[in-house]
């Protein structure tokens, strides 16, 4: 016979659950030997009285114990058991309910070997809350790392939010605790109660693996079933990994905050939902003939000011604009239309809300405990310790969960240089050199080598997009040949330089002629991505039709000038909304786009252009096959400052195959204005800015040129050609 327990020990420890700070409830709850039986016990402070229903049958009543605790011996029986409880709560009101503790951890040895080490790439299949049926039993296993708790409990509507109800276990040394909770179901909203180990008040955290939210400001975590969407984008999924040469195709990105992109004026002026934005967006898109959508940070956030870039719930998409299956339904209907879509990723930094990451277990968790490494002071957030395996498996099985689980074709990942740097926004004395004395950050360099390189293994046809705005090298080469291993660098020196050009008057463009030259210098170090973003029309910038100098008509023809030259010029393309159209206000990410200025005919154009750019751009191999090799491009006239004039050459990879762009940046028409061409014979006018039909005053070539065979500008062939003023032309062999 077995010896029963100690008393005054199961006591003390009955206590201690009581107080939540037993680490280990189940040991002590649940159903245990206990000499020739089983004795069950159960924790529920506001229950009347208490029943046992085993498996064999019968009903066997619980003693009222210590502070809301319950007991049961069950005589005769060797074994665990199951059973159902049948509780009265007081105005007679009983119900019948499963023990948590009454069933097996839902989490194995592989899960937590894997976890512990960092590398445990579908993680989210294990952490935060999933349905499952556990023998036999529907309900829902919660799973918690929180390695330095005295104890957590989760918390929510199926216990009244009461930390005494659900303690977790702790599974061993793996800092992870877990519990499998029966009969609660999606859309069941929860949190977890943390005390920490060093004392201190109670924390209440929401979920980091949370996979639904409620809709801010409320913070709780919501139950949601991952499996229950029925994809259709099979074929785009297919063809998109067969693509893997990245560089070699046509990227032209539209730019979108989904909140502010167009909103229902006659309900309030509220944005538009993921179901709603899905046709009308894909619409648009597709007949201005961008390839990708990329969409600001669309993970759940605090703050909408923030535009999703102070990330609360990195594995659930904002409920801002609905359901997490809604957001998925709008990444299927764009690809079903034939268009991808990215979205950008913040890996570098966290909120540092009381709800989220931060202090998670009462202890720098996430983050480092010296504000010198763990504090980014620009942004009043917290930095992540990428030095620790778990937050580096919880950040890389992050960007797998949005490819694999909302099958999202690229990352752009924010604040790329803010990662890379120890000193970056810090003085003197603000910062920790590495071992080397040094001041990048290898912690965090190694962490976006593994992320590339788990992303090209698994997903070949995914990219990876670093912002990142400092000369560091090899950002966009492989991490084999001493890269970061990212797909495209958006070429932040050639937007200020550019924008910076555009942005005077033409009577001093002269004298700024090298900000146009200057980046074909470095143009094909890396896989650049042109970018016009977000960040170049706010906080005082105004708008980039409204950076543009001049009277209202040189301002769209500078903007259409601004375009041709940048759809032209090596790198693939990205413009943030508004932009299209020329609209003149400073972005407000709480109110629509402008829509109305396309019933202007100015406007119009800007948009009709911009459409025609992106059918020419993907149709011809010259604009973007080579874009990253100096093959692609050569220079017929770098040098014409006092014209305000520029000419170039881009070719294909396939001999022969070219596109001669002139641009003619002053305010004044260029008459029989000779410039070099490749070839004798006929060329075809592609692209005029100053078409009339874009809103121009309509000069141009009459369509077509043909050169004569009088070398100039080192090529064999030339023409007099008609410059437009502020414009750029296109001519192709035809």
């Amino acid at each position: 016979m077995r010896k029963p327990a100690d008393r005054a020990q199961v006591e003390a420890e009955l206590q201690r659950v009581v107080e939540l700070r037993h680490p280990e409830p189940h040991s002590v709850l649940g159903v245990h030997p206990d000499g020739d039986g089983m004795v069950v016990r159960a924790y529920r402070p506001e229950a009347v009285s208490i029943h046992v229903l085993p498996e064999f049958g019968g009903k066997v009543p619980m003693v009222h114990r210590t502070g809301g605790v319950f007991e049961a011996r069950i005589n005769g029986r060797t074994e665990p058991f199951s059973y159902l409880l049948e509780v009265e709560y007081p105005g007679k009101k009983v119900f019948t309910l499963r023990d948590p503790y009454s069933f097996l951890p839902t989490l194995g040895e592989l899960d937590l070997y894997f976890a512990g080490e960092g590398r445990h790439e579908r993680l989210w299949e294990r952490m935060g809350a999933h349905l499952i049926h556990h023998n036999g039993v529907k309900g829902t296993s919660f799973a918690v790392w929180a390695p330095t708790a005295a104890s957590v409990s989760v918390v929510g509507d199926f216990n009244g939010w009461d930390g005494r109800l659900h303690s977790m276990r702790r599974m061993g040394s793996s800092g992870i605790w877990e519990l499998f909770v029966p009969e609660v179901g999606e859309g069941t909203r929860y949190k977890f109660e943390i005390r920490p180990g060093h004392g201190g008040g109670r924390l209440l955290k929401s979920d980091p693996f949370a996979f639904r939210t409620e809709t801010p400001p409320a913070t709780a975590s919501v139950v949601h079933d991952l499996a229950r969407y029925s994809w259709g984008d099979t074929a785009w999924l297919e063809a998109r990994e067969k693509h893997t040469d990245a560089a070699r195709q046509p990227w032209s990105v539209y730019e979108v905050h989904l909140g502010s992109w167009r909103r229902v004026v006659e309900d309030g002026d509220r944005p538009m939902t993921y179901r709603e934005l899905a046709p009308e967006l894909s619409r648009y898109v597709k007949e201005l003939g961008f390839t990708h959508v990329e969409l600001l940070p669309v993970a759940e956030h605090p703050y909408g000011g923030s535009w999703g870039y102070q990330v609360g719930g990195y594995y659930a998409p904002t409920s801002r604009f609905g359901h997490p299956d809604d957001f998925r339904y709008l990444v299927d209907y764009l690809h079903q239309e034939g268009v991808g879509i990215i979205v950008d990723w913040v890996p570098g930094h966290f909120p540092r809300d009381s709800h989220a990451l931060g202090d998670f277990d009462g202890t720098s968790l996430y983050e480092h405990a010296d504000p010198r490494k763990g504090a980014q002071p620009d942004w009043g957030t917290l930095v992540f310790n990428f030095g620790r395996n778990e937050v580096r498996n919880f950040l890389i099985a992050n960007a797998l969960f949005w490819l694999e689980e909302y099958h999202i074709d690229g990352l752009r990942v924010d604040a790329v240089a803010s990662m890379l740097y120890l000193d970056y926004s810090r003085k003197h004395g603000e910062w920790i050199p590495n071992r080397w004395g040094g001041r990048e950050n290898e912690e965090a360099i190694q962490f976006l080598r593994e992320l590339n390189d788990t992303i090209r293994r698994k997903h070949p046809g995914v990219v990876v997009i670093a912002e990142e705005s400092t000369a560091w090298p090899k950002v966009s080469q492989p991490t084999s040949e001493g890269g970061l291993g990212f797909h495209f660098k958006w070429n932040m020196g050639w937007m200020h330089d550019t924008l910076s050009y555009f942005g005077k008057d033409p009577i001093h463009r002269q004298y700024h002629h090298n900000q146009l030259t200057f980046g074909l210098l470095y143009a094909f170090s890396e896989h650049f991505m042109l970018p016009l973003s977000h960040d170049e029309v706010v906080h005082g910038k105004g708008s980039l039709y409204g950076r543009m100098p001049g009277d209202p008509w040189q301002k769209r023809a500078n903007l259409r000038a601004l375009f041709a030259w940048m759809w032209a010029h090596p790198g693939k393309k990205l413009l943030f909304m508004g932009g299209e159209f020329g609209q003149p206000g400073e972005w407000n990410h709480d109110k629509s786009l402008d829509w109305h200025l396309l019933d202007d005919a100015g406007h119009k154009g800007i948009q009709k252009l911009v459409g025609d750019l992106n059918r020419v751009y993907r149709e011809l191999p010259a604009l973007h096959d080579a874009d990253s090799e100096p093959v692609g491009f050569q220079w017929l006239q770098p040098d014409a400052s006092a014209a305000n004039v520029l000419a170039f050459v881009r070719r294909s990879r396939t001999p022969g195959r070219h596109v001669v762009c002139v641009a003619n940046l002053s305010p004044v028409p260029r008459e029989n204005y000779r410039v070099g061409f490749p070839l004798h014979g006929r060329y075809v006018e592609l692209v005029n800015s100053d078409a009339g039909e874009y809103g121009g005053s309509g000069l141009g070539n009459n369509g077509q040129v043909h050169t004569e065979p009088t070398g100039w500008d080192g090529q064999p062939a030339s023409v007099a050609l008609t410059l437009p003023p502020l414009s750029v032309v296109w001519f192709t062999p035809g």
